[in-house]
């Protein structure tokens, strides 16, 4: 058995804020790094974000930033910029999600700190990358999952373009960039020199398009909303069971769907002309879905996905959030874990990495703001705690109590 988490002994000084650079950040630190948040002296945004919270802190804060450190700096300030400097020189990752130019202009840009720290992995992630027009402009979620045409595929035709429920765009640019930090880490065992990672979340989006992609640029036509279903798989879709429930089917193969048609009912379809075959019935699956509709409407959702399910044809029922996490509870196997500190507890998604041999270990509160600011200047970058003292009241760092963080 290895007791070590694979990233221990890596150290991250995250300069993120909101979701795209917290989310790696926190996967980084689920995987066993060190994760230094450095943020403003007025906390990460997110940490204001309206919505549910946990002794008033903001459950979207909370969600993206458990295994962390909290060190809240003024790098506006010389000295604000000095720590973070000094920082940097003791990590092996940074990683940022500042408009490009914005590092820069602080007195950071990543190739000259590469210069002086060769060993260092440096990974931006932005709207747009760090060149081109778009550079400069703001991005969130759903302007790239707008401008990507992600949100043209989602919802039903007809009907105004819908943004995905999930923040795709913010989280899919977050694991793309702890891919190319784990990547850059690896040759670094190779070349012992580091790399400068540009990631995009407009070509993350992009890049999750898949065959969409493919299947637009071959055809020339830009694809209608997918509602509930497949461009290319007739019986891929959802239906609506005589309980009013939604459930899915995935029948995508000949045998998937002889199955389907035996546990329907309506065995003569599998030699119908139209139903032939793939493509017989993509090209006449209006037809086809009428008398699917009337036959799943004879039973409740569950009895059908118990049906199908005993047939080997893959079917589910359409869960709601709340039932989806009910079910991970119920289930123990890890895939929920109660995050916890002295004064409270919540319960998250854990990461669905896991390593055979290695133990889970439990994850650490996400950091209130400031709360390892003293401990890290003087236990680990040697500061004074006068200077300590001198840098809270000039307001270039924030601590809540000097002597409560030192202890």
């Amino acid at each position: 058995m290895n007791d070590q988490p694979p990233l221990a002994g890596v150290r991250v000084v995250d300069l993120t804020t909101f979701l795209s650079g917290p989310s790696a950040t926190q996967l980084l630190g689920d995987l066993g790094a060190d994760v230094i948040k450095v943020e403003s002296l007025d906390g990460d945004s997110s940490r204001a974000i309206v919505g549910p919270t946990v002794l008033g802190e903001s459950a979207y804060f909370l969600a993206n930033n458990r295994n962390k450190r909290s060190i809240a700096l003024n790098l506006k300030a010389p000295r604000g910029l000095e720590v973070l400097k000094r920082l940097i020189a003791g990590a092996d990752v940074v990683i940022e999600n500042f408009r490009p130019g914005v590092t820069a202009r602080l007195g950071l840009d990543p190739e000259a700190v590469l210069a002086e720290h060769p060993r260092l992995v440096w990974a931006s992630i932005s709207g747009f990358g760090q060149e081109g027009e778009l550079r400069d402009r703001p991005a969130y979620d759903m302007i790239v999952q707008a401008m990507s045409g992600v949100m043209s595929l989602n919802g039903h035709p007809g009907a105004p373009a819908a943004r995905l429920g999930i923040p795709a765009g913010d989280v899919v640019a977050g694991l793309y960039a702890v891919i190319g930090v784990l990547a850059a880490l690896q040759a670094r065992h190779q070349s012992g020199r580091g790399r400068i990672i540009d990631v995009s979340m407009l070509r993350g989006q992009l890049a999750m398009l898949s065959y969409q992609a493919l299947y637009t640029s071959l055809n020339g036509v830009a694809p209608e909303p997918q509602g509930a279903g497949h461009d290319s798989i007739a019986t891929y879709r959802s239906f609506r069971a005589g309980d009013g429930r939604e459930l899915v089917v995935t029948a995508n193969t000949p045998r998937m769907w002889e199955g389907l048609c035996r546990v329907l009912g309506v065995e003569e379809l599998i030699t119908d002309p139209r139903f032939v075959d793939a493509a017989s019935r993509l090209r006449n699956k209006v037809a086809l879905w009428a008398v699917l509709e009337a036959q799943f409407a004879r039973r409740p959702a569950a009895e059908w996905v118990d049906a199908l399910s005993a047939a080997s044809v893959p079917a589910a029922p359409v869960k709601n959030v709340l039932e989806a996490l009910t079910d991970a509870r119920a289930a123990g196997d890890g895939t929920l874990v109660e995050v916890t500190s002295d004064e409270a507890s919540f319960e998250n998604v854990a990461t669905p990495i896991r390593f055979v041999g290695t133990p889970t270990a439990a994850p650490a509160y996400p950091p209130s703001l400031g709360a390892d600011t003293a401990s890290i200047l003087i236990s680990e970058l040697g500061f004074a705690e006068s200077e300590v003292e001198s840098m809270i009241a000039d307001r270039v760092v924030f601590a809540d109590s000097l002597a409560e963080r030192v202890a």
